[in-house]
């Protein structure tokens, strides 16, 4: 465990990535960082329609995940961990899902310029869900700002998320198979998972396919 200090979830739109950063900051007593999607002032129209309204909600994202990853360069004094709920390249995978080939080129004329000092997690635990799911459970949490989100688009996410980490290598990743286990409201789901995640001789990319009984 105390080779990982930084950990960083990732999914899917209500694949559960923030409760579960949260439920793993407070097990480690760690410093939390949450992705302010809340804040985005374009990110309802941008659900209503995309066209329009996908470049302004894209630079917005970018621009606040940058300065959010810029306080991550100086070691907190009072948290021996960090957990965040979002890693600073899944930013490309709704550039390249949303934005025009005109947008692309201005966003790649600037992405690289605030990546290069990111710092990166020690590892990124991907939870990997299927679209039923992904839509129940965005439908069970009935946020204002998301009820104009399509199947369609969680379909389309979904696929741009696989592939994404299909070929990451930037980091040590644990792919979760997530459709099956409630690590919200099971205790040993959750138990299980956290033991994996921390597991001493997990490989640099592992895939966690956890056998469940509801």
């Amino acid at each position: 465990m105390s080779e990982i200090k930084y950990i960083a979830i990732e999914g899917v739109i209500g694949a559960g990535k923030t409760t579960l950063a949260r439920m793993i900051s407070e097990k480690l007593g760690a410093k939390l960082i949450l992705e302010q999607f809340a804040e985005n002032p374009f990110l309802e129209k941008f659900y209503e329609n995309r066209q329009v309204y996908a470049f302004q909600t894209q630079m917005f994202f970018l621009v606040n995940r940058f300065k959010q990853q810029e306080q991550l360069k100086q070691e907190d004094l009072f948290a021996e961990h960090t957990v965040a709920d979002y890693i600073f390249d899944k930013d490309k995978i709704f550039a390249y899902l949303n934005l025009s080939s005109d947008e692309i080129k201005l966003y790649e004329s600037v992405f690289p310029l605030l990546e290069r000092d990111i710092r990166k997690p020690d590892l990124v635990v991907f939870l990997q869900s299927v679209v039923d799911r992904l839509m129940y459970n965005i439908k069970s949490r009935d946020r204002k700002i998301e009820k104009s989100i399509t199947r369609n688009y969680i379909k389309e996410l979904s696929e741009a998320y696989n592939d994404f980490f299909f070929k990451y290598s930037n980091t040590p990743l644990l792919i979760v198979n997530s459709s099956e286990i409630d690590f919200v409201n099971n205790e040993e789901h959750f138990e299980e998972l956290y033991k994996h995640i921390f597991r001493e001789d997990r490989g640099f990319i592992e895939y966690f396919n956890p056998i469940t009984e509801f």
